[in-house]
Order: C-alpha cells, then structure tokens, then sequence
C-alpha cells in the first residue's frame, strides 16, 4: 500500500486543516506531558502542533506502514535497499551490526556474521594502536561519509582528546584545501588515513597522491605513513603501499559509516580505545531504542512521525538543526547527507513516481550565533522552518563563569528555551513590526552532557529518524543514484582537458573561455 492509502493519512489530512494553535494551548501542563525518554534524552514537543489526536494518527500511521517490522528488518539484515523490478544494489543495510557486539546482540545469521567482522576490526585497532603513539598528527582523505560524519564527531568529542594529537579533513579535490593542511604538519610526525570502499573514488585517490608526493618530496617512505579504509580486495588492499589495511563493507554505507572504520581509526588515534567502545555502546544502545513499540520511548520513530506531520501534512519543505552546543558545530553538515541523500527520492520501492513530499531541505548553524543571523527569518519571515534544538544541561569541560548571578551554560540553555517558545507561542502588538505570529513549530532534543557514550546515540537517533521516515513513506533511503550522474559528466569533462575526447559539446562550451584552443 502506498503512503497516500493509508487510513491513517485520510485521518491527519482532516487533523491538519485545524492543526493546534501554539499561542492559546501553550501551557506549562502541555510542555511537561508531550516528551519521550531514552538512554538519557528527552525529546520535548509541546511546541510542535500536535495534539493527542494527531499523535494517536501519526501513531497509526507507523503501525499501518509496519515501520518498527521494517526497522527490524534492517538490523536482521534483509535486502532492503532495493527497487522492486529495477536494477538495483539490492543488498542488506548493516551498519547497525559495526556496533552490535555488546547487550542483546542481533541473532540472525546475517547480522551475527557481520557483527563478528566488524568486532574483528575493532580488535586489529585495539592491537595497532602502539603504532600510532608516535605520531602527532592525522590527516583522513576521503570525501562525503568518509569525511562529513567522522569530522563531526571528531569536533563534538574535542574536549576529550588526548593530548598533543590532531586531525585534519581531506575531503575537496580543490588543491587549495591539501596545500593548507600541509602547510600544518610535520610530515615525519603525520599519519594518512585514506578512506575510499572501492579503492577508486576520484577525488580521493587524486588527493592521496597530491599527499604522498608531498611524503617523497621530503625522502618519507609513505608506506610508513598510510593506512587505508577500503572493501577487502579493492586496489588499495595492497600492503606494498599500505602500512595496514582496515575494512568495510558494502552493506554499509557511505553516511552511515561513522560507526564502522570509516570513523574508527581516526577516533582511536585522538581519543584511545575506550571512549572509542563507550562511542560505539551508545549507538548499539539507540539502535534498540529504534525497536521498542512504546513511542514514548522510540525517539527516533517519534521524531520521524513529527517530522512527517511537519512536511507532509502541515506542507513545509525544511528544517533546521540547531544545537546549542558549538561542539557540534558540524554535525548539522552530517546530517544533511545523512537526510538529503537518504529520502530526497521521488520514487518509491516499486519504481514508481510518488504523489507526495519526501525528504525536506536540511541545514542549520549552532545556537546562539544563529540568533544574530538568520533567526530573523524563522521568527517573522513567510516560510515557516521547523526547528530540531539539540541542548545539554552540563558543560564537557566543567569550566564556566558567572557573570550576572547566572552562569554561561544557564545562559546558553535560557536563550534555546526562550527561543523555543518565542516560535511557538509569538508575540502579539499592534505595531505590525513587533508583531509575531508563533505557531512556529519545533521540538528540543534535551541530553545530560556530550560525550562519547551520548554522541553515539545521537548519531544513532538521526539515522533511525532518517529510515523510519522512508519506511513511512515506502522509498529506498540506501541508495544515492542521484550523486552519480555528475560523477559521470566531471569525467567527460576531464577527457575534455586532456583531448581524449570530442563528444561533450556542452562541456566544451563551458571549457572554451577557460582553455581556449583545448576543447
């Protein structure tokens, strides 16, 4: 049954024409009740515009799609990424089995076997990790998933780094980039970490030999200094170029991949091996959140559920991400991937086109800069943007001041409550210009500190969020065939720059004013 079949969907279609008026239910009795709990989050929407009638739709609606028999599915490791009829990967969706060797393991036969091969990962690290204490430096080469994810957590654990080690991000092919980062570090002290499952991304392989050529410039043995992340057998499982070779795994992919090697080496190498398993606990310990049947406890199926509310039925096509927390400065990039490269399909399972809104644009900068900026736009522009607030009541170094008889970090979380409301409830005033509508919808992710055991759940949530909502709506959120055919262009182009070929006319078109007399 397609999306628009379902009961439940002619249910909150008729719920949405009178959707709660945030200023006159704006109770303190409504914002303590409407929340859920798990692994010490709380996900508060009482600023959202939802009432228990549209709740027990939405609920539903999740119930009559089999969303919670999907997402077991998932983690059993049934082929879900696949189009009925139509080429396809066509493979399981694993990425829950990187992290599933601690309470109540998966038993299927699928997931256990990939579980067993990502827990061997786990233990080469744990006996590689001699080899890295001589080194100061980290520099990862790798592009999308490879980079975005990892990056992110990266700067969200800060705070726990060992001492005297850094990490540097090699994604863009723009020379500019590479030449900056080297300028950095002490080659001698400097591992590479280059991530590519196929061993033949472009843009990774043309940035590791922009890197090594740097290594034999100055007489290092680069063999030394690389380690490659790459599917078993692919090039770059060579260990005549190699210092050693970590794996992955085409069940995994590229956005989901911060749990698996992919994110692993470069957090052993700046953390230590223990905070890297507390990482990892915490996303296996949100990956059965995602299974439970009570919603209140569900925060990914919930958050999924409102946001579908959000785009499908109250008709918004974006949302913002706003942690309050300048740790996770990044992670909004993450999840952007994560989100638009998941759902932003217009198919369904079956190949066909769909009737309604899929995935809505992601984006979002940290609290409180974004309050001087942009926030002008989603308190009075005329494009309402739902709002994800992600907070935390403790600070991660457990250093703060108090100016004013209040401290930073009560600051901080008084401006995400305040402006939590300030959406939702308005402002009425017969000066037009001071006047705020409300009815801004938004909720508030709520954790007790950001470290690793919580950032592993974080992560975890948002991919979970991310495939419920594709199971609800019947689309392949695994696959990303809309990332190929400019892959594809960018290589004719580059025939083009070397005269191996003619037979682009609208690239060279676009060429001619820069390499005249080449195309």
């Amino acid at each position: 049954m397609r999306f628009t079949q379902y009961q439940a969907f002619s249910r909150l279609e008729q719920l949405a024409k009178t959707p709660v008026d945030l200023p006159a239910e704006l109770t303190p009795e409504r914002l303590t009740s409407m929340k859920g709990e798990a692994l010490g989050l709380k996900l508060l929407y009482g600023t959202e515009r939802v009432s228990s009638e549209v709740m027990e739709a939405l609920q539903a609606l999740s119930q009559e799609s089999r969303a919670l028999d999907c997402m077991k599915a998932m983690q059993a490791g049934e082929h879900l990424n696949r189009i009925e009829g139509f080429e396809s990967e066509n493979r399981p969706v694993l990425h829950t089995a990187m992290r599933d060797f601690f309470e109540q393991p998966n038993e299927t036969p699928v997931a256990r076997e990939a579980a067993k091969l990502a827990y061997a990962e786990v233990e080469k690290l744990k006996q590689f990790q001699p080899k890295m204490a001589s080194f100061t430096d980290l520099i990862q080469i790798g592009i999308g998933g490879s980079s975005l994810g990892p990056e992110a957590i990266y700067l969200g654990l800060e705070a726990f780094h060992l001492p005297g080690k850094r990490v540097h991000f090699l994604s863009n092919v723009d020379p500019d980039e590479g030449a900056k980062i080297l300028r950095k570090v002490d080659l001698s002290k400097t591992v590479v970490v280059v991530v590519s499952k196929s061993g033949t991304t472009l843009e990774t392989l043309t940035n590791e030999a922009y890197v090594r050529e740097h290594f034999l410039k100055v007489g290092l043995d680069p063999k030394h200094h690389f380690i490659a992340v790459t599917g078993k057998e692919s090039p770059m499982d060579n260990p005549a170029q190699y210092l050693a070779a970590f794996y992955m795994w085409d069940y995994v992919g590229g956005r989901y991949s911060a749990t698996s090697m992919v994110g692993l080496v470069m957090l052993s190498f700046v953390l230590g091996m223990n905070p890297v398993l507390d990482f990892l606990k915490g996303a296996s310990h949100m990956d059965k959140v995602a299974l439970e049947n009570d919603l209140s406890r569900n925060l990914p199926l919930l958050s999924a559920l409102l946001g579908i509310w959000n785009r499908n039925f109250l008709h918004h096509p974006t949302v913002a991400v706003i942690p309050y927390s300048q740790a996770l400065s990044r992670f909004p990039a993450h999840l952007q991937q994560l989100d638009m490269e998941s759902n932003g399909k217009s198919i369904d399972r079956q190949g066909a086109r769909v009737n309604f809104e899929t995935g809505p644009i992601l984006w979002g900068e940290p609290g409180t800069n974004g309050q001087h900026s942009f926030f002008q736009l989603l308190h009075q522009g005329t494009t309402v943007v739902p709002i994800e607030f992600i907070g935390f009541a403790k600070t991660q170094y457990g250093e703060d001041i108090s100016i004013q008889g209040t401290t930073s970090q009560q600051k901080l979380l008084s401006n995400l409550f305040a402006q939590s409301i300030a959406l939702a409830q308005g402002q009425k005033n017969e000066n037009p210009n001071k006047f705020f509508s409300g009815n801004r919808p938004n909720r508030v992710l709520l954790g007790s500190r950001l470290d690793p055991y919580t950032i592993g759940a974080l992560l975890a949530y948002y991919e979970h969020k991310v495939a419920f909502q594709g199971f609800i709506w019947g689309i392949n959120s695994f696959d990303q065939e809309g990332v190929q055919l400019g892959k594809k262009l960018a290589t004719k182009m580059l025939d083009l720059y070397t005269g191996k070929s003619q037979d682009f006319p609208l690239g060279a078109a676009y060429l001619k004013p820069i390499a005249p007399g080449r195309c």
